[in-house]
Protein backbone atom coordinates (compact mmCIF):
# COMPACT_ATOMS: atom_id res chain seq x y z
CA UNK A 1 0.00 0.00 0.00
CA UNK A 2 1.19 3.66 -1.13
CA UNK A 3 2.14 5.90 1.65
CA UNK A 4 0.16 9.02 1.86
CA UNK A 5 -0.29 12.04 3.64
CA UNK A 6 -3.71 13.87 4.52
CA UNK A 7 -3.79 17.22 5.04
CA UNK A 8 -6.63 20.42 6.18
CA UNK A 9 -6.60 23.50 7.90
CA UNK A 10 -8.89 24.02 10.80
CA UNK A 11 -12.47 24.00 9.69
CA UNK A 12 -15.10 26.23 10.46
CA UNK A 13 -18.00 25.57 9.01
CA UNK A 14 -21.98 26.77 9.26
CA UNK A 15 -24.21 29.51 9.16
CA UNK A 16 -22.75 33.03 10.82
CA UNK A 17 -19.49 31.22 11.09
CA UNK A 18 -17.76 34.36 9.62
CA UNK A 19 -18.67 35.90 13.34
CA UNK A 20 -15.79 34.12 14.35
CA UNK A 21 -13.12 35.50 12.21
CA UNK A 22 -11.61 38.06 14.63
CA UNK A 23 -11.31 35.75 17.77
CA UNK A 24 -9.78 32.65 15.33
CA UNK A 25 -7.20 35.44 13.80
CA UNK A 26 -6.87 36.41 18.41
CA UNK A 27 -5.68 33.13 18.70
CA UNK A 28 -3.27 32.70 16.45
CA UNK A 29 -1.23 35.86 17.72
CA UNK A 30 -2.54 38.48 15.11
CA UNK A 31 -2.74 41.93 15.81
CA UNK A 32 -2.09 43.56 12.76
CA UNK A 33 -4.44 41.74 9.67
CA UNK A 34 -3.18 42.10 5.95
CA UNK A 35 -7.16 41.68 4.85
CA UNK A 36 -6.98 40.39 1.48
CA UNK A 37 -10.14 40.73 -0.70
CA UNK A 38 -11.79 42.60 -4.01
CA UNK A 39 -13.94 45.25 -4.74
CA UNK A 40 -16.75 42.98 -5.98
CA UNK A 41 -16.36 41.39 -2.26
CA UNK A 42 -16.65 44.77 -0.95
CA UNK A 43 -19.28 45.73 -2.68
CA UNK A 44 -21.61 42.81 -1.44
CA UNK A 45 -20.86 43.98 2.07
CA UNK A 46 -18.68 41.00 3.61
CA UNK A 47 -15.67 43.52 4.02
CA UNK A 48 -17.26 45.82 6.35
CA UNK A 49 -19.13 42.88 7.98
CA UNK A 50 -15.51 41.57 8.62
CA UNK A 51 -14.02 44.87 9.92
CA UNK A 52 -16.83 45.10 12.05
CA UNK A 53 -15.68 41.57 13.72
CA UNK A 54 -11.99 42.07 13.77
CA UNK A 55 -12.62 45.67 16.08
CA UNK A 56 -14.61 43.34 18.02
CA UNK A 57 -11.43 41.85 18.87
CA UNK A 58 -9.52 44.89 19.24
CA UNK A 59 -7.21 43.62 15.99
CA UNK A 60 -5.64 46.46 13.76
CA UNK A 61 -6.11 45.83 10.30
CA UNK A 62 -4.52 47.11 6.14
CA UNK A 63 -7.31 46.96 3.75
CA UNK A 64 -5.51 45.58 0.50
CA UNK A 65 -8.51 44.98 -2.58
CA UNK A 66 -6.01 45.31 -5.43
CA UNK A 67 -6.41 41.58 -6.91
CA UNK A 68 -7.96 40.98 -10.16
CA UNK A 69 -10.24 37.42 -11.21
CA UNK A 70 -6.94 35.86 -12.23
CA UNK A 71 -3.92 37.61 -9.81
CA UNK A 72 -0.88 38.66 -11.27
CA UNK A 73 2.84 38.31 -9.80
CA UNK A 74 2.59 41.98 -9.76
CA UNK A 75 -0.02 42.21 -8.03
CA UNK A 76 1.42 39.86 -5.54
CA UNK A 77 4.49 42.15 -5.27
CA UNK A 78 2.31 45.51 -4.61
CA UNK A 79 0.27 43.24 -1.88
CA UNK A 80 3.49 42.15 -0.14
CA UNK A 81 5.22 45.76 -0.02
CA UNK A 82 1.88 46.91 1.56
CA UNK A 83 2.16 44.23 3.75
CA UNK A 84 5.72 45.55 4.73
CA UNK A 85 4.70 49.03 4.93
CA UNK A 86 1.83 48.16 7.10
CA UNK A 87 3.87 46.13 9.81
CA UNK A 88 1.08 43.31 9.49
CA UNK A 89 1.81 40.13 11.29
CA UNK A 90 -1.17 37.84 10.08
CA UNK A 91 -2.67 37.28 6.73
CA UNK A 92 -6.82 37.21 6.22
CA UNK A 93 -8.11 36.55 2.75
CA UNK A 94 -11.60 36.55 2.13
CA UNK A 95 -13.53 36.16 -1.07
CA UNK A 96 -13.26 33.69 -4.13
CA UNK A 97 -9.80 31.88 -5.13
CA UNK A 98 -8.37 35.26 -6.50
CA UNK A 99 -8.56 37.07 -3.48
CA UNK A 100 -7.35 33.56 -1.45
CA UNK A 101 -5.17 32.38 -3.68
CA UNK A 102 -3.69 36.07 -3.51
CA UNK A 103 -3.48 36.48 0.38
CA UNK A 104 -1.78 32.95 0.53
CA UNK A 105 0.77 34.13 -2.23
CA UNK A 106 1.34 37.36 -0.17
CA UNK A 107 1.78 35.58 2.98
CA UNK A 108 4.56 33.21 1.04
CA UNK A 109 6.54 36.28 0.49
CA UNK A 110 6.29 37.92 3.56
CA UNK A 111 8.45 35.52 5.41
CA UNK A 112 10.40 34.26 2.01
CA UNK A 113 12.55 36.09 0.12
CA UNK A 114 12.84 37.00 -4.06
CA UNK A 115 9.95 37.10 -6.62
CA UNK A 116 6.54 34.96 -6.14
CA UNK A 117 7.38 33.13 -10.00
CA UNK A 118 10.66 31.65 -8.08
CA UNK A 119 8.08 29.35 -6.15
CA UNK A 120 6.53 27.84 -9.10
CA UNK A 121 6.00 24.00 -8.83
CA UNK A 122 6.38 21.43 -5.86
CA UNK A 123 7.99 22.51 -2.10
CA UNK A 124 10.13 25.19 -2.96
CA UNK A 125 8.84 27.32 0.36
CA UNK A 126 11.85 27.59 2.79
CA UNK A 127 10.30 29.34 5.78
CA UNK A 128 7.02 29.20 7.70
CA UNK A 129 4.53 31.58 6.44
CA UNK A 130 2.20 34.12 9.15
CA UNK A 131 -0.74 32.80 10.43
CA UNK A 132 -3.15 32.79 7.63
CA UNK A 133 -7.52 32.54 7.90
CA UNK A 134 -9.22 32.55 4.96
CA UNK A 135 -13.35 32.84 4.22
CA UNK A 136 -14.50 32.08 1.00
CA UNK A 137 -17.24 33.66 -0.62
CA UNK A 138 -18.05 31.34 -3.43
CA UNK A 139 -18.63 27.79 -3.88
CA UNK A 140 -15.94 27.17 -6.41
CA UNK A 141 -11.98 26.95 -5.88
CA UNK A 142 -11.30 25.21 -2.39
CA UNK A 143 -8.24 27.34 -1.62
CA UNK A 144 -9.12 28.16 1.51
CA UNK A 145 -8.45 24.67 2.60
CA UNK A 146 -5.79 23.46 -0.17
CA UNK A 147 -1.93 23.73 -0.39
CA UNK A 148 -2.03 25.13 -3.72
CA UNK A 149 -1.48 29.08 -4.59
CA UNK A 150 -2.20 29.82 -8.37
CA UNK A 151 -0.67 32.95 -9.83
CA UNK A 152 -0.51 34.35 -13.33
CA UNK A 153 3.25 34.97 -14.65
CA UNK A 154 2.55 37.92 -16.45
CA UNK A 155 5.55 37.95 -18.76
CA UNK A 156 5.19 34.78 -19.75
CA UNK A 157 1.41 34.84 -19.47
CA UNK A 158 0.94 31.18 -17.44
CA UNK A 159 -0.76 30.37 -14.69
CA UNK A 160 1.79 28.79 -12.45
CA UNK A 161 1.01 26.21 -9.75
CA UNK A 162 2.57 26.42 -6.58
CA UNK A 163 2.31 23.81 -4.50
CA UNK A 164 3.57 23.68 -0.59
CA UNK A 165 1.58 22.22 2.81
CA UNK A 166 2.71 26.06 4.05
CA UNK A 167 -0.02 26.84 1.98
CA UNK A 168 -2.58 25.33 3.67
CA UNK A 169 -4.14 27.75 5.78
CA UNK A 170 -4.30 27.57 9.54
CA UNK A 171 -8.58 28.28 9.43
CA UNK A 172 -10.53 28.03 7.03
CA UNK A 173 -14.29 29.68 7.86
CA UNK A 174 -16.97 28.80 5.72
CA UNK A 175 -20.10 30.69 5.98
CA UNK A 176 -23.03 29.45 3.57
CA UNK A 177 -24.82 33.26 3.88
CA UNK A 178 -21.72 34.52 1.97
CA UNK A 179 -22.90 32.67 -1.03
CA UNK A 180 -26.23 34.81 -1.46
CA UNK A 181 -24.54 37.87 -3.34
CA UNK A 182 -23.36 35.85 -5.91
CA UNK A 183 -25.36 35.85 -9.39
CA UNK A 184 -26.46 32.98 -11.21
CA UNK A 185 -23.01 32.93 -13.92
CA UNK A 186 -20.73 32.86 -11.50
CA UNK A 187 -22.83 30.70 -9.33
CA UNK A 188 -22.56 28.58 -11.93
CA UNK A 189 -19.36 28.60 -13.30
CA UNK A 190 -17.48 28.18 -9.84
CA UNK A 191 -19.96 25.49 -9.60
CA UNK A 192 -18.58 24.10 -12.07
CA UNK A 193 -15.03 24.47 -10.97
CA UNK A 194 -15.99 22.50 -7.86
CA UNK A 195 -17.51 19.46 -10.10
CA UNK A 196 -14.04 19.45 -11.83
CA UNK A 197 -12.42 19.42 -8.54
CA UNK A 198 -14.03 16.71 -7.49
CA UNK A 199 -13.85 15.03 -10.61
CA UNK A 200 -10.33 14.89 -11.08
CA UNK A 201 -9.32 14.82 -7.42
CA UNK A 202 -11.66 11.44 -7.59
CA UNK A 203 -9.83 9.84 -10.41
CA UNK A 204 -6.12 10.99 -9.93
CA UNK A 205 -3.22 8.69 -9.61
CA UNK A 206 -2.88 9.94 -6.10
CA UNK A 207 -6.53 9.47 -5.39
CA UNK A 208 -6.61 7.45 -1.77
CA UNK A 209 -9.68 6.22 0.32
CA UNK A 210 -9.31 9.33 2.42
CA UNK A 211 -9.36 11.57 -0.08
CA UNK A 212 -12.09 9.38 -2.35
CA UNK A 213 -14.93 9.72 0.57
CA UNK A 214 -14.60 14.03 0.15
CA UNK A 215 -14.66 13.68 -4.23
CA UNK A 216 -17.88 11.17 -4.10
CA UNK A 217 -19.77 13.32 -1.59
CA UNK A 218 -18.85 16.32 -3.45
CA UNK A 219 -20.39 15.16 -6.72
CA UNK A 220 -23.56 13.91 -4.76
CA UNK A 221 -24.32 17.03 -3.73
CA UNK A 222 -23.61 18.77 -6.53
CA UNK A 223 -25.85 16.80 -8.41
CA UNK A 224 -28.74 17.55 -6.23
CA UNK A 225 -28.30 21.17 -5.41
CA UNK A 226 -26.05 23.45 -8.00
CA UNK A 227 -28.98 23.47 -10.26
CA UNK A 228 -31.16 25.08 -7.55
CA UNK A 229 -28.18 27.23 -5.91
CA UNK A 230 -27.84 28.43 -9.82
CA UNK A 231 -31.81 28.99 -9.86
CA UNK A 232 -32.09 31.46 -7.09
CA UNK A 233 -29.51 33.65 -4.61
CA UNK A 234 -31.84 32.56 -1.54
CA UNK A 235 -32.01 29.11 -1.45
CA UNK A 236 -30.68 28.49 2.16
CA UNK A 237 -30.84 24.71 1.56
CA UNK A 238 -28.63 24.99 -1.76
CA UNK A 239 -26.43 27.44 -0.36
CA UNK A 240 -25.48 25.41 2.57
CA UNK A 241 -24.73 21.97 0.44
CA UNK A 242 -23.10 23.78 -2.21
CA UNK A 243 -20.44 25.16 0.35
CA UNK A 244 -19.81 21.78 1.72
CA UNK A 245 -19.22 20.31 -1.62
CA UNK A 246 -16.74 22.73 -2.47
CA UNK A 247 -14.99 22.27 0.95
CA UNK A 248 -15.17 18.60 0.47
CA UNK A 249 -14.17 18.77 -3.48
CA UNK A 250 -11.00 21.29 -1.91
CA UNK A 251 -10.06 18.82 0.71
CA UNK A 252 -9.61 16.26 -1.60
CA UNK A 253 -7.89 17.84 -4.57
CA UNK A 254 -5.42 19.23 -2.42
CA UNK A 255 -4.28 15.99 -0.86
CA UNK A 256 -4.98 14.27 -4.12
CA UNK A 257 -3.76 16.76 -6.93
CA UNK A 258 -5.69 17.00 -9.78
CA UNK A 259 -5.71 16.27 -13.54
CA UNK A 260 -5.62 17.47 -17.60
CA UNK A 261 -8.41 19.83 -17.01
CA UNK A 262 -6.74 21.67 -15.10
CA UNK A 263 -3.43 21.44 -16.61
CA UNK A 264 -5.09 22.82 -19.88
CA UNK A 265 -7.37 25.54 -18.01
CA UNK A 266 -4.70 27.37 -16.32
CA UNK A 267 -2.79 27.84 -19.72
CA UNK A 268 -5.94 29.05 -21.09
CA UNK A 269 -6.95 31.12 -17.48
CA UNK A 270 -2.67 32.58 -18.10
CA UNK A 271 -2.95 33.54 -21.71
CA UNK A 272 -6.69 34.46 -22.34
CA UNK A 273 -7.71 35.92 -18.36
CA UNK A 274 -10.35 33.88 -18.60
CA UNK A 275 -12.36 32.39 -15.98
CA UNK A 276 -11.60 29.39 -14.42
CA UNK A 277 -14.83 28.00 -13.45
CA UNK A 278 -16.21 28.47 -17.64
CA UNK A 279 -13.38 27.13 -19.15
CA UNK A 280 -12.91 23.95 -16.19
CA UNK A 281 -16.56 23.23 -17.51
CA UNK A 282 -15.96 23.65 -21.21
CA UNK A 283 -12.42 21.01 -20.73
CA UNK A 284 -14.10 18.51 -18.62
CA UNK A 285 -16.05 16.44 -21.19
CA UNK A 286 -13.49 16.57 -23.79
CA UNK A 287 -11.23 15.79 -21.21
CA UNK A 288 -13.37 12.88 -19.30
CA UNK A 289 -13.88 11.15 -22.68
CA UNK A 290 -10.58 10.70 -23.57
CA UNK A 291 -9.25 9.61 -19.77
CA UNK A 292 -12.60 7.20 -20.29
CA UNK A 293 -10.26 3.70 -20.68
CA UNK A 294 -8.10 4.84 -17.72
CA UNK A 295 -10.80 4.17 -14.82
CA UNK A 296 -14.00 2.94 -16.65
CA UNK A 297 -14.89 1.33 -12.51
CA UNK A 298 -14.38 4.70 -10.88
CA UNK A 299 -16.63 6.15 -13.91
CA UNK A 300 -19.46 4.10 -12.65
CA UNK A 301 -19.26 5.43 -9.39
CA UNK A 302 -19.32 9.20 -10.93
CA UNK A 303 -22.50 8.55 -13.27
CA UNK A 304 -24.14 6.58 -10.18
CA UNK A 305 -22.87 10.21 -7.47
CA UNK A 306 -24.49 12.29 -10.36
CA UNK A 307 -27.19 11.09 -10.61
CA UNK A 308 -27.60 8.10 -13.12
CA UNK A 309 -29.56 4.92 -12.73
CA UNK A 310 -27.30 2.66 -13.66
CA UNK A 311 -28.61 -0.63 -12.50
CA UNK A 312 -28.45 -3.29 -14.73
CA UNK A 313 -26.12 -2.11 -16.66
CA UNK A 314 -22.56 -3.03 -17.36
CA UNK A 315 -19.34 -1.35 -16.61
CA UNK A 316 -18.98 0.26 -20.10
CA UNK A 317 -22.40 1.08 -20.55
CA UNK A 318 -22.62 2.58 -16.88
CA UNK A 319 -20.11 4.85 -17.11
CA UNK A 320 -20.38 6.35 -20.15
CA UNK A 321 -23.45 7.59 -18.20
CA UNK A 322 -21.00 9.69 -16.67
CA UNK A 323 -19.80 12.19 -19.05
CA UNK A 324 -24.07 12.22 -20.59
CA UNK A 325 -24.46 13.61 -16.46
CA UNK A 326 -21.78 15.91 -16.74
CA UNK A 327 -22.90 17.28 -19.83
CA UNK A 328 -26.18 17.46 -18.98
CA UNK A 329 -25.34 19.93 -16.11
CA UNK A 330 -23.07 21.94 -18.11
CA UNK A 331 -26.00 22.76 -20.13
CA UNK A 332 -28.92 23.10 -17.22
CA UNK A 333 -26.34 25.87 -16.20
CA UNK A 334 -26.12 27.43 -19.76
CA UNK A 335 -22.29 27.65 -19.75
CA UNK A 336 -20.43 28.15 -22.89
CA UNK A 337 -19.56 25.15 -25.14
CA UNK A 338 -16.64 26.22 -27.07
CA UNK A 339 -13.23 27.88 -26.52
CA UNK A 340 -13.63 29.90 -29.33
CA UNK A 341 -16.20 31.86 -27.65
CA UNK A 342 -14.07 32.66 -24.72
CA UNK A 343 -11.05 34.27 -27.47
CA UNK A 344 -8.63 31.11 -28.13
CA UNK A 345 -7.74 30.87 -32.34
CA UNK A 346 -6.43 27.50 -33.51
CA UNK A 347 -2.88 29.12 -34.03
CA UNK A 348 -2.22 29.29 -30.09
CA UNK A 349 -3.03 25.61 -29.47
CA UNK A 350 0.79 24.40 -29.90
CA UNK A 351 2.05 26.86 -27.36
CA UNK A 352 -0.61 26.48 -25.02
CA UNK A 353 -0.37 22.48 -25.65
CA UNK A 354 3.34 22.02 -24.58
CA UNK A 355 3.19 24.56 -21.03
CA UNK A 356 -0.34 22.44 -20.17
CA UNK A 357 2.25 18.98 -20.29
CA UNK A 358 4.74 20.89 -17.80
CA UNK A 359 1.61 21.73 -15.61
CA UNK A 360 1.83 19.64 -11.87
CA UNK A 361 -1.28 18.75 -12.29
CA UNK A 362 -0.57 16.67 -15.29
CA UNK A 363 1.47 14.25 -13.46
CA UNK A 364 -1.58 13.03 -11.72
CA UNK A 365 -4.06 13.02 -14.61
CA UNK A 366 -4.90 9.40 -14.93
CA UNK A 367 -3.83 8.50 -18.88
CA UNK A 368 -0.71 9.32 -20.39
CA UNK A 369 -0.58 12.26 -22.39
CA UNK A 370 1.45 13.71 -25.75
CA UNK A 371 1.64 16.95 -26.79
CA UNK A 372 -0.66 15.74 -29.54
CA UNK A 373 -3.32 14.55 -27.12
CA UNK A 374 -3.28 18.04 -25.39
CA UNK A 375 -3.55 19.81 -28.64
CA UNK A 376 -6.24 17.71 -30.01
CA UNK A 377 -8.35 18.02 -26.99
CA UNK A 378 -7.69 21.95 -27.15
CA UNK A 379 -9.10 21.80 -30.58
CA UNK A 380 -12.29 19.29 -29.94
CA UNK A 381 -13.00 21.92 -27.84
CA UNK A 382 -12.64 24.98 -29.94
Amino acid sequence: MQISKFMTPEIIFGNQSIGQVGESLRRLGASRVFLVSDPGVVKAGWVERIIHYLQQQHLDYHLWTNVTANPKDYEIHAGIAAYRAGECNAILGVGGGSAIDAAKAIALLATNEGSIVQYEGVDRILHPLPPMVMVPTTAGSGSEVSQFSIIVDSERKVKMTIVSKSLIPDIAIIDPQTLMTKDRQLTANTGMDVLTHAIESYISLAATPLTEVHSLQAMRLIAQHLRPSAASQYNACAKQAMAMASLQAGIAFSNAILGAVHAMSHQLGGFLDAPHGEVNAILLPHVLEYNYIAAPEKYRQIAECLGENTSGLSTHDASRLALKAVKDLANDLDVPHSLSAIGLHPEQIELLSSLALLDVCMTTNPRDMSVQDVAALFRQAL
